[in-house]
């Protein structure tokens, strides 16, 4: 047997033991030699000819762990790596940069991706081999580690001339689809065909669309909403509904401790993959409360609400910021912390509340859930909802309202006792994109559901990255943990952090979040921007180089930063009167035509931003005291309504306020009759001012209700 070989040379654990992030902290203890990105490790590389094994995850990976634990916490297989390879850890999430580029590869190599994500390159990073999980041994024609790695080094050695050959084609295609293609505008027949698309993937049975697994995509029901709201078509709307109600009844939520787990391994939203993550949480918010605007309807309201207790509650740092994810995983088991055995339900509520729980969430006495990795039934149960409350309740003999209250100290007794369990991991460190992304939905949710201290906990948020999370020259970074802010922000992190402070602007009007978007957004263009093909690259011109400068266009998990950029800059150019800004908005759109075109239902996200280009939109200005009773109506009845494409401005009785020099068309736009004001633009026509609200609705060509 060959021994490990890393751990001796460095004291008791490997060099990843100096890092912060908690994702490489699991594997300090490993005796692999694992050596964090940097200059060290490919010269060490280079030194020794050896080839460089990447291996990229994140702290809540379910399959990340499986491979630590069979083979990078083995010693056998930790001391062929150590023989054969400089080996070197990557957290998606702290280098999304790095991710990208070889998550393409692993694409173009193997026609499909993943996490953990193997990756075997040059010291030059140039990659001839990719994988995702790798078990120990072989195993149902995947190859394990044991024999994958001599013979990945017998190549190296005796047909390196095939290596280079691989590794050049590789890199060829890399470079080939990081040219953008310019293409012409995108218009209304785009936004027509990829609806009626979506709506024909919709699974009418179970919500969402396709089959499984399900993954929430919330800005694929953003979009559907959109065109409810263009087209008058009530389908769009019938879907984003069923899809909503579904998610929000399924196991995929956590109906104990609220939230909303990563995705549903089957197609009716029941059994989930148990991780949360921050994005998740933050784009559903946006979606029920975008729902509440549209509708009215109440409990997609309450589920936003529910949504931002968990994350004020369990994913809010002391400092303001907020944590990235909790794991699947406690105690070596996915989901054991979220699942419950029909015995022990009995055991803490007992009697009519025990009845009661159990009908109303589906507890089985043989249990629900099966266990992904095995197969097996455990006996336990994943709480969904598959019937109103008044069904049980009737067939227990109480009223709706004795069902309600009885069920909310159900789950307060039950959500305490899930407490005293032995937690998932956190995954503690802050990352200035996701927590972009958390201050916009908090802010949207603050100013709808009329929830002043969810704008005051985004507003935290916000002054926590710009106080932290920049460098010596003010540019912004990408991670904090422990104190400790690191690696240089890529456009998502400038792109969602933009979006964050014009909601919070568009929250409280405090005209400082509207300066500072506009400071962040001039300093990502001069960042980012492709002045040639147009659009905007993933990675800073003076950032590292890496094998390609990628530009990230598909709107996956969350949105790509050029489709946020889009829609950022069509909201600040007719915020601030700026036709320069929207002249760059409709240049990403032409830079990202012809993939869109290509592949519409991957671009949903950048569609809505087409949505608004295309129009109608509107830009509202304000007038009067913020404080006064008829300034709050005006603006209580622009925000109950669902006017995605509008901008909002409040231009305070005060000829030097600050917001004026900042949109300097609005300064005299001002109290008539001593009254608030409102000043509607649609389509680049402006009314007369008004100072009644159904007139100001009118010009905005909706209906009082």
């Amino acid at each position: 047997m060959v021994e490990a070989s890393g751990a001796s040379r460095t004291g008791g654990g490997n060099r990843l033991k100096h890092e912060t992030s908690p994702y490489l902290l699991q594997h300090a203890d490993n005796p692999v030699d694992w050596y964090p990105w940097g200059k060290e490790a490919f010269q060490k590389a280079r030194n020794e000819d050896k080839p460089v094994f990447l291996s990229i995850g994140y702290s809540t990976c379910h399959w990340c762990h499986v491979m630590e634990r069979e083979s990078f916490e083995d010693a056998e297989v930790a001391g062929l790596m150590n023989e054969a390879f400089v080996s070197v850890k990557v957290d998606r999430e702290e280098r999304p940069d790095i991710d990208g580029v070889y998550m393409t590869v692993c694409q173009l190599m193997t026609g499909s991706g993943g996490w953990p994500l193997t990756i075997i390159m040059t010291p030059d990073k140039v990659p001839f081999f990719a994988a995702t999980y790798i078990p120990k041994e072989n195993r149902f024609g995947r190859v394990g580690m044991l024999e994958l790695v001599p013979r990945i080094s017998e190549i190296w050695t005796t047909k390196r001339d095939e290596v280079a050959g691989a590794a050049a084609g590789v890199t060829a295609a890399m470079q080939q689809m990081s040219r953008s293609v310019p293409g012409s505008d995108l218009d209304e027949s785009l936004l027509r065909d990829a609806a009626h698309e979506l709506a024909g993937r919709f699974d009418a049975g179970h919500g969402g669309f396709g089959g499984a697994p399900k993954f929430p995509t919330p800005h694929n029901l953003l979009f559907l909403l959109r065109q409810w709201k263009r087209t008058g078509e009530e389908r769009y709307l019938e879907v984003v509904e069923a899809t909503l109600r579904a998610m929000r009844s399924g196991g995929i939520c956590d109906h104990l401790g609220f939230g909303f787990h990563r995705y549903s391994t089957d197609e009716r939203w029941v059994l989930p993959h148990f991780e949360k993550m921050l994005y998740d949480q933050a784009l559903l918010i946006v979606a029920y409360v975008e729902a509440f605007q549209a509708t009215g309807n109440a409990e997609y309201g309450k589920t936003a609400d529910e949504t931002i207790e968990y994350i004020l509650r369990d994913m809010t740092s002391p400092e303001g910021g907020f944590y990235s994810a909790e794991d699947a995983d406690s105690e070596g088991e996915e989901g054991k912390f979220y699942v419950w055995s029909e015995r022990e339900i009995r055991r803490v509520l007992g009697g009519l509340e025990a009845d009661l729980t159990i009908r109303f969430f589906n507890v089985k006495p043989d249990g629900n859930f099966t266990d992904q990795t095995s197969g097996l039934k455990p006996g336990t149960n994943v709480l969904h909802v598959t019937v109103p409350l008044e069904a049980p309740a009737r067939d227990l003999g109480i009223s709706p309202g004795e069902a309600r209250d009885m069920l909310e100290r159900s789950r307060a007794r039950l959500y305490a006792l899930r407490n005293d369990r032995i937690h998932p991991l956190k995954d503690d460190k802050i990352l200035t994109d996701w927590n972009g992304l958390t201050i916009a939905a908090l802010a949207k949710a603050g100013r709808v559901l009329e929830r002043p201290e969810y704008t005051e906990a985004a507003g935290r948020g916000a002054g926590f990255l710009l106080d932290k999370m920049r460098d010596a020259d003010g540019a912004l970074l990408h991670t904090y943990r422990d104190g400790k802010a690191r690696i240089a922000a890529n456009l998502n992190d400038y792109a969602f952090l933009v979006w964050g402070l014009i909601e919070l602007y568009e929250a409280g009007f405090d005209a400082s979040h509207l300066e500072i978007a506009l400071d962040l957004n001039r300093e990502m263009l001069t960042r980012f921007r492709d002045p040639k093909g147009g659009g905007l690259y993933f990675t800073s011109e003076d950032g590292e180089p890496l094998p390609v400068r990628r530009k990230e266009t598909y709107d996956g998990a969350i949105p790509s930063g050029n489709s946020v950029a889009m829609l950022n800059l069509l909201r600040l150019g007719r915020m601030t009167g700026r036709a320069d800004l929207e002249r760059l908005a409709v240049e990403i759109g032409r830079s990202l035509a012809h993939e869109v075109k290509q592949g519409p239902l991957g671009h949903t996200h950048l569609l809505t931003a087409v949505d608004f280009a295309v129009g109608p939109a509107h830009e509202v200005v304000i007038a009067g005291r913020i404080d006064s009773d008829d300034t709050r109506s005006m603006l209580r009845a622009l925000r109950r309504h669902f006017l995605p494409n509008k901008v909002v401005l409040h231009r305070p009785d005060d000829r030097n306020a600050a917001v004026i020099q900042l949109a300097p068309f609005i300064a005299d736009q001002v109290m008539v009759d001593g009254q608030a004001t409102a000043y509607v633009c649609s389509n680049y026509r402006c009314g007369l001012p008004t100072n009644d609200i159904e007139k100001m609705l009118d010009l905005l060509g909706v209906d009082a209700w």
